[in-house]
């Protein structure tokens, strides 16, 4: 059962990162920016991984409930600086500037609505009674999480950010570069 289950959930995981991608690929009309918010999701699951293994708990099905809960709400955060970033790159600031400024005017709401977050998941975590056995697991999962997403992301997702659509940006002048050379060679 125990198998099924973990079966089901990798299943539902995987499907959540799916659906994450092709909603942000269509929503921002590129590839590129998708994957750097989803740069937040490996934050998330350190974050996890450290806490079960600080309160010697187990991967079991309720703390991959909290993961599949993660994949969201880190991706929520990387699209509020990815957002504001691509805002103010297609206004003509530089991608760097860009995106250090997206991440520090979206640190504020990033930061009250995962504090919130945080806040209210700790009884979960620190429950007590009958169940408390797997919502503890639960809370620590989204709790330590959250948080790894939060503050390691808030610095990750902006490098990740410039590294991408940089890359990005440089392949596409490499391309027109080349597609125009070869008009030129092709013309009489």
């Amino acid at each position: 059962d125990q198998q099924e289950a973990f079966t089901a959930m990798l299943g539902a995981m995987a499907l959540a990162v799916v659906f994450i991608y092709i909603v942000l690929a269509s929503q921002f009309g590129s590839f590129v920016q998708p994957i750097a918010i989803m740069a937040s999701l490996p934050l998330a699951l350190i974050g996890v991984m450290l806490a079960l293994l600080l309160w010697r708990s187990t991967l079991n099905v309720f703390s991959m409930i909290g993961l599949v809960m993660l994949i969201g709400l880190a991706a929520k955060n990387a699209i509020l600086i990815v957002e504001f970033a691509k805002q103010a790159h297609d206004r003509g600031m530089p991608l760097a500037d860009a995106a250090v400024e997206g991440a520090r005017l979206r640190l504020r709401p990033i930061l009250m609505t995962s504090l919130a977050f945080i806040l209210g998941s700790l009884p979960l975590a620190f429950g007590t009674g009958a169940g408390a056995g797997s919502r503890t697991v639960l809370g620590t999962a989204v709790v330590f999480g959250m948080t790894a997403a939060t503050l390691v992301g808030s610095f990750v997702i902006p490098v990740f950010y410039v590294w991408l659509q940089g890359g990005a940006e440089s392949l596409q002048q490499r391309w027109r570069a080349a597609i125009r050379g070869r008009r030129t060679t092709l013309e009489p």
